[in-house]
């Protein structure tokens, strides 16, 4: 518009339209069409594995998902899962049901620079987590990203994510995360037997020719978990991703380890004493107690047993009943926890300066621990390390 009013300004006589009409012959101010091309993939060349969000409704309640999607190049054959979350974990867990569905694997996996494969480094250049490179390893494929911005490199997974919104997703609720797959499954089976017209075929149809070249899975695939360490908190749960699963009570204050898996949350405080709960996925900050973990109707938890660490504090030093009271009242950390650093630093410094400094904490209503020991130390060094003074020392 500017050039336009320039032109008009030195006297010529032409219509804006024309003007740009002119621009468009001449190729000024405009990038010359370039064609796209084509990929061509040999059977069981390559699959690739791309995550769309995608909004859907579980029991009752709307979510931002997920969609995880995995395609086979040749044959288009089409596999996706719904996650609330997708992490490392649940890509691990993604993949191996994709390869079990398509019964091998191919010679690479594409992926889209995702942060959750790349340790650095794109396109070519890309390195893969060691976790992940080795979970390739176990099936027999490599990953592989394309360079910045050839999405067209990766129009195999791309393009079904639209298909996937606008027919499977769209009217549907579910019940649960699980219904919500194996209904997607259900829908890949008939989508993968019906004729596409933009590859004139059927891809389950393709697929026989895919399959052949396609590298047997292992004999023995692993389940995919990840472990966590947690401690029994005070009232007989262990939280995992922000869901809180129950233990029996003599538990509490306990250290065991978490091992989830796709479907299981197996809560272990030694081999022969294991609690198995089913994953929930959403909604977050609720409670799971299993039948066994619920008290007798009318008893309730009983919470007048002291915890051990208590009973040796008392036995050891009477005088701190109404701190430690407190501390279980007032106190931020985990009951057990708080116990147990107490009863450290009376085990570890001298009970004088101990317990002047629980007076004095006790007095002002301060019960931060690491800050108990702060004036525990500032005693200590004052009354057991007193330091000469030097000029004393040299008329001496």
């Amino acid at each position: 518009m500017r050039v336009h009013e320039e032109l008009l300004a030195s006297g010529a006589t032409m219509s804006y339209q024309a003007l740009t009409a002119f621009c468009r012959r001449q190729g000024i101010g405009q990038t010359p069409p370039v064609a796209a091309g084509q990929y061509h993939f040999d059977p069981g060349e390559e699959m690739q594995h791309d995550t769309s969000p995608h909004e859907v409704e579980v029991g009752g309640r709307k979510y931002k998902a997920q969609t995880a999607s995995a395609v086979l190049c040749y044959s288009r054959l089409l596999f996706f899962q719904i996650y609330p979350t997708f992490q490392r974990f649940d890509c691990k867990v993604f993949l191996t049901d994709a390869l079990r569905y398509m019964g091998g694997a191919t010679e690479r996996v594409m992926i889209d620079n995702t942060h959750v494969v790349v340790l650095r480094g794109t396109g070519r250049e890309m390195i893969a987590v060691p976790e992940m490179e080795a979970f390739g390893e176990r099936f027999g494929f490599r990953f592989v990203a394309h360079e910045r911005g050839d999405a067209n490199r990766s129009a195999r997974v791309e393009r079904p994510f639209s298909f996937i919104e606008n027919n499977f997703l769209a009217g549907r609720t579910f019940t649960s995360w699980s219904d919500l797959n194996q209904q997607a499954r259900q829908w890949c089976d008939r989508v993968n037997a019906t004729y596409k017209k933009h590859i004139r075929a059927v891809p389950r149809e393709l697929f026989a020719v895919d399959r052949l070249h396609l590298k047997a899975l292992p004999a023995w695939i692993p389940e995919v978990y990840r472990l966590h360490q947690r401690t029994v908190d005070v009232e007989g749960y262990v939280s995992v991703n922000s869901i809180r699963y129950s233990v029996p009570v003599s538990w509490i204050g306990r250290r065991v380890e978490v091992r989830e898996t796709r479907d299981k949350i197996e809560i272990e405080l030694d081999p022969r004493r294991i609690v198995t709960h089913v994953r929930a996925l959403t909604p977050q900050q609720q409670r799971i107690t299993l039948a066994e973990h619920k008290p007798p109707r009318g008893e309730g938890v009983k919470r007048s047993n002291p915890h051990p660490e208590e009973e040796v504090l008392l036995q050891a030093a009477p005088e701190i009943a109404v701190y430690v009271a407190a501390l279980k009242q007032k106190g931020r950390k985990v009951v057990a926890l708080a116990l147990r650093q107490l009863l450290r630093l009376l085990q570890e410094y001298p009970r004088e300066p101990f317990l002047a400094a629980v007076r004095q904490a006790s007095q002002y209503g301060l019960y931060d621990l690491e800050r108990l020991e702060r004036m525990i130390l500032r005693r200590v060094a004052r009354d057991y390390f007193l330091l000469r003074d030097t000029d004393t020392d040299q008329d001496d």
